[in-house]
């Protein structure tokens, strides 16, 4: 016998042996019982313990047990499980008919059978015995006439070869007492919790916990955030604002002029600038130290560069220009090369663009009175007249393009229905816009009112936000950290201002700039790393006070030394 087969079988003996325990309720040894009324108290014992078995404190949940009196499955349902671990199917269904009145509802029963015959025939096949499990897909699983296409299925994987290829076609683990608690996990979720416990049930509530106080706490702006063990139990957690990212970790002077605009690449791997000094240029982000080194120059914007837009899968990036900017430039950024240069008329203005998501075509657009969708080659495929075009942004549909206009609203237009229709409308210019990842939430930076979120599905103001310095001058806000719950924007007061989606006021208000911020940009794969752009010819890229090396040595209770120059140009607002 190999030693894994021998290490299942004491397995199951050892969840036998517990299963009787509990339900013959062995007095040997018992110690003293409490009388426990409260049905929350209970609830307590019964997550305890489960958690306890799972970690195979086996003889300490029978002690707390026998203590309470509080068992943590219904009997029936503890024997049921021993049956399915190991694999007595015979048994098991026999079993199922003494839970049958406490299940949730009739069809559960047909769930749970069904089920169970799946994984006796998966066996069968396993082990080869193919008449075995033909006699189980005729006689017992087809006369159920439930799931029709998955006993369809099911009956093609008789050609099978037994081993990799069965595994792989079903998307089985295999015979095992892997698959089988698997097995048993599905069959829980049609079990009563009051007849027994859904699978981790306290590790569930835990974590659930955790999100709960990561959602409150408006500075949470951590990497970990999958992993339970990376957060104490024992206190609330809690972030402070050095966790942003609110320190000058590099500045950026390459820019011969006003820096415009600036923006990470989707993948978070670079960084893309534009300058009045008419070039952009591109930086390698390295992900150890979160610095940016330079890799390409574009030159030869005779207009100077004020707009960018990264392609869905970050090959190639349009560069836009001022007002008066008749042209586009579409860059190769693996190569280095110009893929095409668009110029379709003198009199355009081709200063934003927006890209599909295929990456196969754009809009782009000015102030003059019109925008254009083209393919990556510059050709036009469709163009709309009579709007003059302050922002562009592809809807998530791939079919709806939102336009900021000089009526201070913003319209969709279906260029393949030919339709356009009203979705936000303000009081004062909207000077450019950017939507968050679901396409849900706008974020609009509007003349001299600041910066406002918008609601594109219900088409309603949800929170205007505070502080930042917004006249007239063209300022690019962004979405950011994890989960994009920040708002980020520069302002004409030479900070770089930072809120939380919910609430108004400012969390953070960063210093270092000497003129106009600009633009700001959010990496999403890096989320403790901001890059601002502006008018003092320089990029500043800003990181968290407080690293997440030091926060371990912290929970740790390892020495850590504070280093108050460190945030010598962070702001704090309250």
């Amino acid at each position: 016998m190999e030693v894994e087969e021998f290490d299942d079988l004491r397995l199951i003996k050892s969840i036998k042996n517990d299963s009787m325990e509990i339900v013959n309720g062995s007095n040997e040894n018992s110690l003293p019982r409490f009388d426990i009324k409260s049905r929350t108290e209970r609830e307590i014992i019964k997550l305890i313990g489960q958690h306890l078995q799972g970690l195979g404190l086996n003889d300490t949940v029978q002690s707390l047990i026998k203590e309470s009196g509080c068992q943590l499955d219904h009997p029936s349902a503890t024997k049921f499980q021993t049956h399915v671990i190991e694999g007595d199917w015979n048994k098991a269904e026999a079993d199922l008919y003494e839970l049958k009145y406490m299940l949730a509802y009739p069809q559960a029963q047909l769930e749970i059978k069904f089920l169970i015959l799946e994984q006796k025939y998966l066996e069968f096949l396993a082990d080869n015995q193919v008449i075995d499990a033909l006699y189980c897909l005729q006689n017992e699983i087809a006369p159920l006439n439930h799931k029709i296409d998955r006993v369809h299925e099911l009956s093609q994987l008789s050609m099978c070869n037994p081993g990799e290829e069965l595994r792989s076609l079903s998307g089985w683990e295999g015979k095992g007492i892997r698959s089988r608690q698997i097995l048993m996990e599905k069959l829980q979720a049609f079990l009563p919790p009051s007849v027994m416990l859904p699978p981790r049930r306290l590790k569930t509530l835990l974590s659930q916990a955790i999100e709960l106080q990561k959602e409150r706490c408006f500075y949470h702006n951590s990497v970990n955030e999958d992993d339970l063990d990376c957060y104490s139990l024992l206190i609330d957690h809690a972030c402070s604002k050095e966790h942003l990212p609110c320190v000058t970790t590099q500045i950026l002077t390459d820019h011969g002029d006003e820096v415009w605009y600036c923006r990470f690449s989707n993948d978070g791997t670079k960084l893309a600038s534009g300058s009045k000094d008419n070039s952009v240029i591109i930086w390698d982000v390295d992900p150890e130290t979160l610095t940016l080194k330079h890799k390409f120059t574009f030159e030869g914007h005779s207009y100077g560069v004020s707009f960018l837009s990264w392609s869905p899968d970050d090959n190639f990036l349009i560069a836009c220009g001022p007002d008066d900017c008749s042209e586009l430039w579409v860059w190769n950024v693996q190569t280095g090369e110009l893929r095409v240069k668009v110029s379709h008329n003198p009199e355009d203005s081709l200063t934003t663009c927006s890209w599909h998501k295929d990456g196969r075509k754009f809009v782009t657009g000015g102030l003059r009175g019109q925008f254009y969708q083209c393919d990556i080659d510059g050709v036009i495929l469709d163009q709309w007249e009579g709007v003059r075009v302050q922002s562009l942004g592809y809807r998530k549909d791939g079919k709806t393009v939102l336009a900021a206009d000089t009526h201070h609203r913003i319209r969709g237009y279906n260029l393949e229905d030919v339709i356009d229709f009203n979705i936000i409308q303000e009081d004062h210019s909207i000077i450019s816009f950017s939507t968050d990842e679901t396409g849900r939430l706008a974020l609009l930076n509007v003349s001299s009112q600041g910066v406002h979120l918008w609601d594109l599905e219900d088409r309603i103001l949800v929170r205007k936000y505070q502080g930042v310095t917004q006249g007239y001058y063209t300022i690019h806000s962004c979405f950011g950290g994890v989960n994009q719950v920040f708002i980020a924007s520069g302002s004409e007061d030479h900070k770089v201002y930072i809120w939380h989606t919910k609430r108004e006021k400012p969390i953070a208000v960063l210093s270092g700039h000497s003129r106009t911020v600009n633009c700001v940009s959010w990496n999403s794969k890096y989320p403790q790393m901001l890059a601002s752009a502006s008018d003092d010819s320089t990029i500043r890229i800003w990181g968290p006070a407080k690293s997440e090396s030091r926060e371990l040595s912290l929970f740790t209770n390892q020495s850590s030394l504070e280093s108050s120059s460190s945030i010598n140009n962070f702001q704090d607002i309250f």
